[in-house]
């Protein structure tokens, strides 16, 4: 890739995790400033300093994605420290507690649906309105093959937060590229993160359970996943509009 960040401002929510930390590492690493937004602080100042540590210009935002006035806080004070913001990766985002459709708690319906769907409209409603008026910018949401693309029994939350965020990002970016903004979605599958592994499973288990499951044979790098987030907020992607980039393997081919 060809790409360039110099003198642009990245935000990426949900920025302590695996995801969010090799797609921060790949901005960095090419000459982005990367804010690191999520509710851990310590967390994220880790995060932070090893891209510090490698060269990498970096800071950190405590916020919750699910609380509109901590979100417009976040923007806020992304410009008001680097001067604007210029791409997002709204990436925050949580499996919930796997049940059938009948016995899924109520209590944690809604906290999947906050973080995963309310938390990314919350995040492109007040990233929209500072880029707008500051000559545009690029959003990519973080939706999944889990959703629009596939389901799996016992994620319904899950499934049905993942598919609102890819016809979310459809409709806003219908919306807001008369604005000069480009928003898309990036729906990776089964990645080397926490959330691959299935309770007491080992990662033999867990690559031996993907290698049946995945055309390809094995689960993502997160590497790969963070490639195609810094391909959609480029240059080289100017004409993709709306699009849910699945990264997959093969596995809701």
């Amino acid at each position: 890739m060809s790409a360039r960040f110099d003198d642009k401002v990245v935000l990426i929510t949900g920025g302590a995790g695996t995801i969010a930390g090799a797609t921060a590492h790949a901005f960095a690493d090419l000459g982005a400033t990367v804010v690191l937004a999520g509710r851990d602080a310590e967390q994220l100042g880790e995060a932070a300093g090893r891209i510090r540590a490698e060269g990498g210009a970096a800071d950190r935002v405590v916020a919750d994605v699910t609380d509109g006035y901590q979100v417009a806080a976040m923007v806020e004070e992304v410009v008001r420290r680097h001067g604007g913001l210029h791409v997002a990766f709204n990436n925050a985002g949580i499996l919930g507690t796997p049940a059938a459709v009948g016995d899924l708690d109520d209590v944690d319906w809604h906290r999947v649906l906050d973080v995963n769907l309310t938390g990314v409209f919350l995040s492109m409603k007040h990233e929209i309105a500072h880029m707008r008026g500051n000559g545009g910018g690029v959003i990519v949401n973080m939706a999944s093959n889990i959703g629009s693309h596939g389901r799996r029994p016992g994620l319904a939350a899950y499934a049905a937060s993942k598919a609102a965020v890819s016809v979310l990002t459809q409709t806003a970016a219908r919306d807001h590229i008369g604005d000069g903004i480009r928003i898309n979605a990036v729906s990776p599958g089964a990645t080397d993160t926490r959330m691959s592994f299935r309770p007491g499973e080992t990662r033999a288990d867990r690559d031996a359970r993907a290698s049946s499951a995945i055309p390809l044979g094995r689960v993502g790098d997160p590497a790969e996943i963070a490639a195609a987030v810094v391909w959609l907020a480029s240059p080289e992607s100017a004409f993709v509009i709306g699009h849910d980039l699945v990264v997959d393997g093969g596995a809701t081919a």
